[in-house]
C-alpha cells in the first residue's frame, strides 16, 4: 500500500548538483562552408511514409501526400503513392497507384503499379490488377482482372511530377 509520503517526498537536490560551479563555454561558429548542393536537394524533400501499425484499422479515407504507405494492419482506403508494402499480416482494401508494390499480406480492390509489383509467397491480390513489371513467388495467390500497363501508362504517374 502506498503511503502518503511514499511517491511525493522531496528528494536532497544536494546529490544531483556538481561540486564545482559549470561555466558555459560559447558555441564555436558556424561554418562558413556550405552543403553541397546533392544533400540540400535531398533534405529540401523528406519521404513522408506512413506505417498503419498491427493492432490498427482504418476505414474510409483518402491519404494525400504519402510517399510509402506500410501496411501491418487493415486499411480500407483510396491512395496515389511511390510505395506500397503491404506485411504478412496486413490487408489493403481500396483504390491505389504506386510506383512499387510488395505484398506479403492481403491485397483487395484496384492496384495500378507503374513500376514493379512483387507478390511473395504469403501474399494473396485480388481485384483488377494492372502492373509495368510483375514478379511472383511461389505460393503467392492472384486473382481478378489482371493486366499489363503499356508504356505509355507506365509513364504516367497520377497527381505527381515525373523527374
Amino acid at each position: 500500500m502506498l503511503q502518503k509520503d511514499g511517491f511525493f517526498r522531496k528528494r536532497d537536490d544536494s546529490f544531483f548538483r556538481p561540486a564545482t560551479p559549470v561555466t558555459p563555454t560559447p558555441a564555436p561558429a558556424a561554418s562558413a562552408v556550405p552543403a553541397p548542393a546533392t544533400e540540400a536537394k535531398n533534405d529540401s524533400r523528406r519521404e513522408a511514409k506512413l506505417v498503419v501499425g498491427r493492432e490498427i484499422k482504418i476505414k474510409g479515407v483518402e491519404i494525400s501526400d504519402c510517399d510509402t504507405l506500410v501496411v501491418e494492419g487493415r486499411i480500407e482506403a483510396t491512395l496515389d503513392s511511390r510505395v506500397l508494402e503491404i506485411t504478412e499480416h496486413g490487408v489493403f482494401q481500396g483504390t491505389i497507384a504506386v510506383d512499387n508494390a510488395e505484398i506479403h499480406g492481403r491485397f483487395e480492390g484496384e492496384l495500378t503499379v507503374r513500376k514493379q509489383l512483387f507478390l511473395h509467397a504469403t501474399g494473396k491480390c485480388s481485384g483488377k490488377i494492372r502492373y509495368a513489371r510483375i514478379k511472383i513467388e511461389e505460393g503467392a495467390e492472384l486473382a481478378g482482372e489482371i493486366s499489363m500497363l503499356d508504356k505509355a501508362q507506365a509513364g504516367l504517374t497520377v497527381g505527381r511530377k515525373v523527374a
